[in-house]
């Protein structure tokens, strides 16, 4: 069976079992910061068997794609040296939410590997928890599986659990016997390292409550959950032992094997390649891009490792990028969000690989000055990890470097720089975090706020400092609590609201609204009278503050759908926030935006504002709202029933913001700035209403002083300035010659003072007015003029010298530059570095650059 066919069976025979099949979810889990990757198919259900969440289905069976790539799972460096390790494979399993449990959970699991699939019983051991007889006793004495091919393991193997605490419970495991002629032995036993068992299935029995002392009590409603590779089962139904070998990554490699001009399918870089196309795709169509933080990080690494596997084939130019069109056909159509991004990961991809030429360059600067300032011979360990952490500079090219100047690397160094930050990985990936408010309170507030402005509302709680009072008198800082609220509480970027609460005399100033879970935390101080529990008062917001939020909220909506029109599909919202001031938004886009492009966005805001179309509001099921071609915004969490914002055919995105009733009420809409705040990330800011007509009226006041001082009228700055320009680029070019005249002149002269050491001309000298660039020139001309030659220049501007030197490289044997020109740094308080031909430094002490010039002489002879 193709492992296409797999995929389908496997979710036909659990639909017949009824079970609802569930998409994927992407590789980058929504609103979960414990995970940097979704890494098996219980991570979308994860609320679920928490109960934290209720679906409309008790049974589900999903093939998620998952990567194991960074934090506590981390599969990369195995890649292609193994035969089963992955960074992205593709996890099949079948959930229960306190419905079935052991005896159906593995009643499917033998049917559908014995009849559907075929696989003699023969070729399957099991494994179970040592201590769990109950599951022993449904394989031995129901199934009937034979006591010669089954095993009981440790908790090490066989118990699961979600983290120190919480739910857990035994597991049982399906392995696969691949023959005898493969080395190992099966599960239990002391060689079962081997590759000759291969667990295929893992059934977890989530079954019991642990305590932080360890007791174990029975969940109330005991689940299921199952995972299966799919590429470790293709490889059994397709009779191979290698996973590589599979028909998903054959057509990868053999495209790989092309590309990089190969015939050995079986090298291990081209399997490196394969597997990692895959993960690097998925991780893009899912939002993520190159970065040094976080996920982008991690995919930056893995395309800067498939590149240099490039690199050991012998392939100097961009490749990488072409290996999507082949991964799109063989997993386009069970991911059609592939397909879809294709060409968006395609550009994101070859354009990392075309920077990476790029941090190379980078890297060696930074190599070149730490070793001309260095002592000893031995380059530190943490500069080598910066140099890979930061410029993906390889520690192997740092070591050739090295070996170049007879210099070697601290790898140890390398080594525990690099585990701290596999261990701040690991720190991100703590299954059991959870984030826990200060107020100890569990009801819920009803917000009313959508169409109201204010509401009579019962005080239900108050808390001073975290702790529960009954009243607060006037100057009291608290928080309170309501029973329903027109008060917005901060969320998916829009700020809180502000306002007051009163009765009577008595009144609190609320200067922050903030949710914790269903509840409303309204944040403030008492100003008259008192406030208690029980109280019924008027909540009222600011109005002016919220109608400005509004605008701006509503105008974020639109910049999304103009970004995404003018820019492409590839944007995503990375963050945003909304004030009564301003908006901000953050988005996922490779490069800079064009000054063309910026106008075309704004205008583009400010047309669909013009067409004052309502802006609607509808709640209706998840999978409606995708129908209805719905975005989901960055940072939100949505249930089962969403809530749908569309603004004319323009905007539709899921949000539970308050907004406008019509476009036309957010006025005009004007950018403030653009700018990248990470790689792959940029930034804008706007404002709308009033704040865009002041922006607007600073704009024409900085355009009419420009005018006054060009002495033009507005009409005609353009004009001006543009003549203005040309005219100093045409002065610079005067400049250059002439100092270009005067570099050539003052050579000639120099040549002369050269003095000779062997048959090599030695000359030290000071060029008076001469900036970096007129050094360099003359450099250039004195090294052709005087060569086999050493020579260094200098010039110093106030208290700061400049330092160029140059060695003809048929001495650079001899006579390097860069230490040539740290000679002379070092006695004027500084140093530099370059090439074994080309050197430049500085120095902050011209008063000893006369001495340090003479001394040069000297230091050839001794040569």
């Amino acid at each position: 069976m193709t492992s296409a066919e797999l995929r389908k069976a496997f979710l036909d025979y659990f639909v017949k079992q009824n079970h609802t099949a569930v998409h994927s979810s992407p590789v980058v889990p929504g609103n979960d910061p414990t995970l940097l990757f979704t890494n098996a198919g219980m991570v979308q259900f994860k609320e679920t068997f928490l109960g934290q969440e209720q679906r409309e289905y008790t049974r589900a069976t999903s093939v998620q794609r998952c990567i194991r790539a960074g934090g506590k799972h981390n599969d990369l460096e195995n890649v292609g040296y193994t035969a089963r390790h992955h960074t992205f494979f593709e996890m099949l399993g079948n959930f229960s939410f306190g419905d079935y449990f052991k005896h159906e959970a593995i009643k499917f699991a033998w049917d559908f590997l014995t009849n559907e699939l075929g696989l003699p019983e023969e070729k399957l051991w099991v494994t179970v928890f040592e201590e769990d007889e109950e599951t022993a006793g449904i394989w031995l004495n129901e199934m009937g599986i034979s006591p010669e091919r089954f095993s009981r393991c440790g908790a090490k193997d066989n118990f699961w659990q979600m983290g120190d605490t919480g739910p857990c419970g035994p597991c049982t495991e399906i392995f696969y016997d691949h023959g005898a002629d493969v080395a190992g032995g099966p599960p239990g036993s002391p060689d079962e390292d081997g590759d000759r068992y291969i667990e295929i299935w893992n059934l977890v029995f989530m079954q019991f409550d642990r305590a932080a002392d360890g007791t174990l009590t029975p969940l109330p409603k005991p689940s299921v959950d199952t995972g299966m590779g799919l590429e470790r089962l293709a490889a059994v139904m397709q009779n191979v032992h290698n996973n590589y070998d599979i028909d998903l990554f054959q057509a990868i490699v053999k495209k790989a094997a092309e590309l990089t001009h190969q015939t050995d399918l079986t090298n291990s870089s081209l399997r490196v390649i394969a597997d990692h196309i895959r993960s690097c795709a998925f991780t893009i169509v899912d939002g993520v891009l190159p970065s040094n933080e976080g996920r982008g990080y991690v995919l930056r690494r893995i395309i800067r490792r498939a590149i240099r596997h490039g690199y050991k084939l012998g392939m100097n130019d961009v490749f990488f990028y072409k290996l999507v069109p082949v991964l799109v056909e063989q997993m386009g159509e069970a991911y059609p969000e592939l397909a879809k991004e294709q060409a968006n990961v395609e550009r994101a991809l070859k354009l990392e690989e075309e920077r990476f030429a790029e941090t190379l360059e980078n890297g060696m600067k930074l190599l070149e000055e730490y070793i001309a300032g260095m002592d000893g011979s031995v380059i530190a360990g943490e500069i080598a990890f910066k140099l890979y952490d930061t410029y993906g500079f390889p520690l192997d090219l740092t070591a050739d470097v090295a070996r170049e100047r007879n210099l070697t690397v601290d790898e140890a160094g390398f080594e525990k720089s690099m585990e701290a930050q596999r261990e701040r990985a690991r720190s991100a990936s703590n299954f059991a975090a959870q984030t826990t408010g200060k107020i100890d309170y569990s009801g819920e507030t009803q917000f009313v706020g959508y169409d109201r402005d204010e509401a009579e509302a019962k005080v239900m709680a108050i808390f001073v400092d975290g702790t529960s009072v009954d009243s607060i008198a006037e100057g009291t800082e608290a928080v309170v609590i309501l029973g329903r609220t027109p008060f917005y509480a901060e969320s998916g970027g829009q700020v809180g609201d502000t306002g007051s609460l009163t009765e009577g005399m008595h009144s609190f100033h609320v200067n922050n609204c903030q949710k914790q879970g269903k509840t409303f935390l309204h944040m403030g101080v008492a100003t008259a009278g008192t406030l208690s529990v029980g109280q019924v008062l008027t909540a009222r917001i600011d109005v002016n503050g919220r109608r400005s939020s509004e605008r701006n909220h509503s105008a974020t909506h639109l910049l999304h759908a103009a970004l995404r029109t003018v820019l492409g599909t590839h944007v995503q919202q990375k963050g945003s926030l909304v004030t009564p001031d301003r908006l901000r938004f953050d988005f996922s886009h490779f490069e800079p935006i064009k000054p063309e492009q910026l106008l075309e966005i704004e205008k583009l805001v400010n047309q669909n504002i013009m067409l004052n179309n309502p802006v609607g509001t509808n709640e209706m099921d998840i999978e409606s709202a995708k129908e209805k071609g719905a975005m989901a915004l960055f940072g939100e969490k949505y249930g089962d029933v969403v809530r749908v914002v569309d603004m004319g055919d323009f905007s539709v995105e899921l949000c539970g913001g308050t907004h406008v009733c019509s476009t036309g009420q957010i006025g005009p809409f004007r950018l403030l700035s653009e700018t990248g705040i990470a790689s792959g990330v940029r930034r804008i800011e706007a404002v709308t209403g009033e704040g865009a007509w002041a922006a607007i009226y600073e704009d024409d006041k900085t355009l009419l002083n420009v005018a006054a001082t060009v002495k033009a009228d507005k009409n005609q700055v353009e004009t001006k300035v543009a003549q203005l320009v040309a005219d100093h680029k045409e002065l610079e070019k005067q400049f250059k010659q002439l100092q270009s005249k005067m570099a050539s002149s003052q050579g000639d002269d120099l040549a002369n003072q050269a003095v000779k050491v062997g048959d090599v001309s030695i000359l030290a000298a000071q060029l008076e007015g001469a900036d970096v660039n007129t050094l360099r020139e003359t450099l250039d001309k004195l090294k052709d003029k005087l060569a086999p030659a050493a020579i260094v220049l200098a010039a110093v501007d106030g208290d700061k010298v400049t330092l160029v030197a140059g060695v003809s490289k048929e001495v650079t044997g001899t006579f390097k530059a860069g230490e040539l020109v740290n000679h002379v740094a070092q006695q004027v308080g500084g140093k530099g570095g370059g090439r074994p031909d080309m050197a430049q430094a500085g120095g902050k002490d011209p008063s000893k650059l006369a001495e340090a010039l003479a001394s040069v002489q000297v230091w050839a002879e001794s040569k």
